[in-house]
This record gives C-alpha cells, structure tokens and sequence, in this order.
C-alpha cells in the first residue's frame, strides 16, 4: 500500500476515535465511530484476497448495521427528551438499543458471530488494529452512558460473553478465531464490572491491549497462523516460543502474569458488591478459556511435530520485522503484577 495512503487510514483511524472520546454530543460520537469504520475497510481489504474482501464485507455490513441502530436510537432519544446529550438517556428503548448496536460494534455475546469469521480473513497486523483499537470507541460509550443501561442486562451480556469466548475457542486449530473468542471473553469481563467500578473496566482494558498485542505481534513474527505450526517453532526459536506460551498464560489470568490483575479485581469487586454467584460463573468460564490456552502452551512446548518444517533454516535468515515493540508488549504482558498496589492506590 502506498504509504501516503496508509498513513491518511492510519491517521483517520485516530481521528474517529478521539472524535468519539472527546463527544457528549450523539452526532458527533456517531461520526466518529463511522469515520473509525471507513477508515480501516481498506486497510482490511488491502490484500485482494477472497477471504479478505469477505471478511472486509461482514465487518462493514456490521458495523453500518450498529451504526444505523445508534443514530436510530440516539434520535429516537432527542425526539423525546428534547437533546442531544449523552448523559441525558431518560427512554429506556432508546437506551436498551444503543447498548445493543455499541455491544454489535465490539463483538459481545449474543451479537458475537462477525468476529470470529471477520478477524479469521485479515492478516495479523490488521487483525491487531481489530481487536485492539477498534474496540475503544464503542467501549468508550458504553462507559459515558453505563448508568443509563439496565444492570441486569450488561450482566446478562457480560456472563454470557465470558462463557461463550471460552466455550467458542475450545475446538479451534485457527489462532486468529481462538484469539478472537479469547477477545469476546475479555469485553465480558470488562462490562460485566461496569456498573461496579468502571476504573476496573478501564484497568481490564489496558492489560487485554497490553497482552493481545503481545500475542499477535509474536504470532506476526513467528509468522503462523495454525495451531499445528506452533508444534514447529520451538526448535527455530526456543525464547520466543517460551515467552509466546507465558503471553498465552497471562491472556488466560495464570498468576503471578499480568493477566492475573484485572481479573483479581473484578472477582473480588463482585464478591464485595454482594454477587457470589456471578462472581463464581465468572471465575469457572476463566477456567474454560484457561484450557484453550493451555492446549496452545502444551502444543507449543511440549509435542514434536510429526511434519516435516518446510521453513528456510532460521540461522541463515535475516528478520526484517521490528522487535522492539514485541519487546516492550512482552515484558508488559508478563511481568506488571507487582505494580498492583500502585493500581489498588488509583482505582480506590
């Protein structure tokens, strides 16, 4: 792609975001969620390939689908109470439908089918982008109008999220849909806290960046995309595979990784808020995905793989890829435990 035009999407895609974070206007936040879509179709579509033109149409025809409901809804919302205003949500069918459209926009269950299929098609950079910075727009609205929604209905959204992201990546051999189930159990874990402690939604949504990123860019420099090829890389690149099967650990909550942190604090918010139940479904669809996981971690380090590697000898090759910030990711993603009571002084 043409680097002038790559960094006119790129810079789109940051523009459309900080338009919806720095709205309290309904219109404004809306075009900024549409400019964060048109932005990044190309950079979907970029490889001409059948997969990825299908999956650029799914995720378009989605996220327009969500966007219509929103400016729908947010109408609808004006025509009665008179503003636009986000913190002015008085109609409860209004409300229930942007909550709808905004939990369509980041792939939560029941409104989860795209993501999979969609992040399935792309490469592993543009696959990042989606996973990572699409999501902080919408989860941006969630959280300005989070008191406005019913309790019963981001909790119903949440448990349901966390369990069908654990259950969906069980018989997977494709790491992108695993990482994608693995993306629709962490937003259940984030809105399930919400109406909580949304300092704790904003906590879990750091650390998920912190360690998908970790994730996708090691995936990018192992340049695999199967569950099988992962067999293979231990003998081309034994410390990367290491910290590849920790990353993995950390997604799934394993102490003493990152990972552990949030969802620490969201068992025991739930606990102190009276909810043993969900704070206990919370904690068994965590083992669930934990199980994804460790299979990826047992399949990385602890098989042989019975097919011969096709793969030019690793020595003789010079990698082009930029490191530093794998680094930087991994080192997050795996050793920001101890900082948890500098965390507990901020969100208390």
């Amino acid at each position: 792609m043409n680097p002038y035009v790559l960094a006119t999407l790129l810079s789109s895609l940051g523009l459309g975001t900080t338009l919806t974070f720095a709205s309290s206007h309904w219109l404004l936040a809306w075009m900024g969620l549409e400019i964060n879509t048109l932005a990044i179709v190309p950079l979907m579509a970029q490889h001409h390939h059948p997969r990825a033109v299908e999956a650029t149409t799914k995720y378009f025809l989605t996220q327009a689908t969500a966007a219509a409901v929103i400016l729908f809804a947010s109408t609808t919302n004006a025509w009665i109470t008179g503003e636009w205003n986000m913190t002015n949500m008085s109609n409860p069918t209004a409300t229930t439908m942007i909550l709808a459209a905004l939990a369509l926009k980041i792939g939560l269950a029941p409104m989860h089918f795209w993501m999979p299929e969609v992040l399935q098609g792309l490469d592993l950079l543009t696959g990042l982008i989606l996973s990572t910075w699409q999501k902080l727009a919408p989860l941006t609205l969630i959280i300005q109008t989070a008191q406005a929604f019913d309790p019963l209905l981001l909790t119903t959204l949440g448990l349901m999220s966390a369990l069908i992201g654990g259950w969906g990546g069980l018989n997977q051999t494709q790491l992108r849909k695993i990482l994608a189930y693995s993306s629709i159990a962490h937003m259940g874990w984030m809105i399930i806290v919400l109406q909580y402690a949304p300092q704790l939604t904003l906590l879990a949504l750091f650390m998920y960046i912190l360690m998908t990123s970790a994730a996708f860019l090691t995936l990018k420099l192992l340049s695999t995309t199967k569950v099988n090829t992962l067999a293979t890389i231990w003998s081309k690149n034994p410390v990367l595979t290491t910290t590849a099967a920790l990353i993995l650990l950390s997604l799934g909550g394993l102490p003493p990784l990152t990972g552990f942190m949030p969802k620490w604090f969201i068992l025991q918010e739930l606990a102190k808020q009276d909810l043993p139940l969900t704070a206990t479904v919370m904690a068994l669809a965590a083992l669930i995905s934990l199980y994804f996981y460790l299979r990826l971690c047992y399949t990385m380090t602890l098989t042989i793989s019975p097919n011969i590697t096709t793969s030019i000898t690793p020595w003789r090759t010079q990698t082009t890829q930029a490191s530093l910030p794998l680094a930087l990711f991994t080192v997050m993603a795996l050793g920001l435990l101890p900082i948890t009571p500098a965390m507990i002084m901020l969100i208390s």
